[in-house]
């Protein structure tokens, strides 16, 4: 499956994700809380995580074959998810703009956001009940609190300059990885998977996460601005440990290393005018091609687990998507 064929799928499987959320929140009371929630949730955005159900729930030749509603509204409860850490983390960042547009706490406040944050992670655990049970209510919960822990995480990170790859892979298998995987486990659960089947798919989700935000550090650096619709350094520029920067740095000799610490400790724009310097030392250390071979890897073991399915186009789907992650350069 080329990238066309999989972007015209995926593009035509978001707009469906779209009408089963627009339904389900159509019940809401508070006019200001529908305005905020959608606001958020239709502001753009690629729905993966609920697509990603729906595709794993019909990988499986289980006994048990939910209809199409069902699956679906299993898998809106992790567009829920996502958008409402996005409207937290806007608020902790003080953010005003997302995807080139106002967001919601910069509109109507600090309070609003929160409680629509909120809401939907109530309503995604009430959907992920009533329509999984107990088992989906726990992956939810699961990929919650990976997610909350990895916020802490990082910003223990940030105070103690932890420049350790461990410590930069729990970070982002909490905060990109946990969702995904559940999202997968979630259709493979539902569609009546083996013990085995889960593991796998738990799997290629988490891998998936973490390449993606291996790719993301590397375009901060290498992207080309017209394609990924904002300028190069801005991780540099707030001061994010991302993987080639901290292979660099456990890689670089005494005098190149104190030069990147010196780097790190400047303000914003003291950063950002060193880009090209610290460019050239993540070069010199082969940081960008070591953080391109670990997503390499990453999805070469992701995609390794997947035998244990049927094949069929939801297989070649799986994998095809696996690729774009690695080519994609927005």
């Amino acid at each position: 499956m080329d990238n066309q064929e999989l972007i015209n799928f995926f593009r035509q499987a978001a707009l469906e994700v779209d009408l089963a959320m627009q339904a389900d929140l159509a019940s809401i009371e508070s006019g200001l809380l529908g305005e905020v929630l959608f606001h958020g949730i239709f502001n753009g955005g690629k729905r993966i995580r609920p697509q990603l159900t729906l595709i794993c729930a019909e990988l499986t030749d289980g006994a048990r074959r939910p209809d199409r509603q069902r699956i679906l509204d299993l898998a809106i409860v992790f567009e829920y998810l996502h958008a409402a850490s996005l409207f937290h983390d806007d608020v902790i960042d003080h953010a005003d703009q997302r995807r080139g547009k106002p967001t919601a706490n910069a509109i109507w406040g600090v309070s609003p956001v929160i409680l629509a944050g909120d809401y939907l992670l109530s309503r995604a655990m009430t959907k992920a009940g009533a329509v999984g049970g107990a088992e989906a209510m726990a992956l939810v919960g699961r990929a919650t609190e990976a997610m909350v822990e990895a916020e802490f995480l990082q910003a223990r990170t940030a105070a103690e300059n932890n420049t350790s790859e461990e410590n930069y892979f729990k970070v982002a298998a909490g905060k990109t990885g946990a969702l995904i995987a559940a999202a997968c486990e979630a259709g493979v659960y539902l569609g009546g998977g083996s013990p085995e089947q889960r593991a796998a798919i738990r799997l290629y989700g988490e891998n998936i996460g973490l390449a993606f935000q291996i790719i993301d550090d590397l375009l901060d650096y290498q992207g080309d601005p017209a394609r990924t619709g904002k300028a190069v350094g801005n991780d540099l520029g707030e001061g994010k440990m991302t993987l080639p920067l901290l292979h660099a740095m456990r890689r670089a000799g005494l005098e190149d290393r104190a030069t990147l610490e010196e780097v790190l400790a400047a303000d914003g724009d003291g950063k950002t005018a060193r880009f090209a310097e610290v460019m050239d030392l993540i070069g010199k250390y082969d940081g960008f091609v070591y953080a391109r071979g670990r997503a390499n890897e990453l999805i070469a073991a992701g995609l390794a687990g997947l035998s244990c399915f049927r094949a069929g186009r939801e297989l070649q789907i799986l994998k095809g998507l696996a690729g774009y992650v690695l080519r994609r350069d927005k």
